[in-house]
């Protein structure tokens, strides 16, 4: 009898100790506010853990298309304050922290005219200052080179499809042309790989996505193909796993209805080629994305028929998505930032349930 007991005894130990290690469901909570509404604009993680927010576009009274304002989010205290001004308003342009701790603001647009200039900020000063200018007006992805340059390649100038490409020097302050792309294209992604090399995936040129892909050898400077995705898309999200493979998700095809895409592809760099992955259970385009330290990669909102909140989980083991927490608000055309912490920072973007007047969204939310 006493045995009895004591096994019953255990049992009930056993049990609430493993209540008490269960994982905490993840989910959103909001955070401080911007000072600005603002959509299209880029959110970059600085050394000293703050994330710097610049640019993008709003409408209030009056439409305005590429913001000067800046503004510094702050991890420990759930705040934004407002810091230097770009030279330069813009959306659409890139961000890049350089391996000097300051941020690279290059292209964009600047109401309908398209920009090659390009300006730094320097967090111990909290100002932007002017810096060489691209070759071409191109809205492109901007990759970060073990070199400490960065990679330009691609993009749209208002007129054609791009296949030059351009390399930024800190040391110099100034852009150089490096070799051209074998197929000219914009909304692709470019993807640092392990190996040193980029991979520049997808995109659309004047006759929709395709599915073409292309490694960039800093060395040489030089493109060459590597294999095809299985489905054309363009403005997906690419993220580096912990395995040295690259998750390619989402984005938009030539389909009907939007062309909205919920298939995910692998890009494997030691055989060069890409194999089909789990699907999304929402597609989308207008997204971000980010590697957990937990390995998983967090699809975050974007557009599907207009702006979503619903988020997902990729696990690399599976090869599967799941639903996770969603947002308190719909968004599309944000930015994101991953934190120290872990926690992530979804910021600002469009709610197009709201309407053109009241849809830019100045308000903030944590991932934990």
């Amino acid at each position: 009898m006493k045995k009895t007991k004591v096994t019953v005894l255990l049992g009930l130990c056993l049990l609430f100790v493993g209540a008490s290690v269960q994982v905490k469901a993840q989910t959103w909570t909001f955070t401080g506010s911007m000072k600005q509404s603002r959509n299209y604009f880029t959110a970059t993680l600085l050394n000293n853990g703050l994330v710097l927010v610049v640019g993008g576009s709003t409408r209030g009274s009056i439409i305005s298309y590429g913001l000067a304002s800046a503004e510094l989010y702050n991890p420990a205290t759930g705040t934004f304050s407002s810091t230097g001004s770009l030279n330069t308003g813009r959306y659409g342009h890139t961000a890049t922290l350089l391996t000097n701790g300051k941020v690279l603001i290059a292209g964009g647009t600047n109401n309908t005219t398209r920009l090659s200039s390009a300006e730094l900020y320097d967090p111990s000063t909290g100002t932007f200052t002017v810096t060489g200018s691209m070759h071409a007006t191109r809205g492109t992805a901007a990759t970060l080179l073990p070199s400490g340059m960065v990679l330009f390649a691609g993009g749209y100038d208002g007129t054609n499809f791009l296949s030059s490409a351009e390399l930024y020097n800190p040391l110099t302050g100034s852009f150089v042309l490096t070799g051209n792309l074998n197929n000219a294209r914009a909304g692709h992604s470019a993807t640092l790989l392990t190996n040193g090399l980029v991979l520049i995936a997808a995109g659309d040129n004047a006759s929709g996505a395709f599915t073409s892909a292309e490694l960039y050898n800093p060395t040489a400077g030089s493109f060459a193909n590597t294999g095809s995705l299985h489905t054309a898309r363009a403005g997906q999200t690419a993220t580096l796993l912990n395995n040295g493979q690259v998750l390619i998700a989402a984005g938009q095809g030539n389909g009907a209805n939007g062309g909205y895409l919920g298939s995910a592809e692998l890009y494997n760099p030691a055989t060069g080629k890409f194999s089909v992955t789990g699907s999304l259970s929402t597609p989308r385009y207008l997204d971000t994305a980010h590697l957990l330290n937990s390995g998983e990669v967090l699809i975050v909102a974007g557009n599907h028929f207009g702006s979503i909140a619903s988020a997902e989980l990729y696990n690399p083991s599976k090869g599967t998505f799941s639903n996770t927490a969603s947002l308190n608000t719909p968004r599309q055309g944000h930015a994101s930032a991953l934190l120290p912490n872990g926690q992530v920072l979804a910021v600002g973007g469009y709610e197009s349930q709201l309407g053109n007047r009241l849809g830019y969204l100045a308000s903030a939310e944590l991932y934990h």
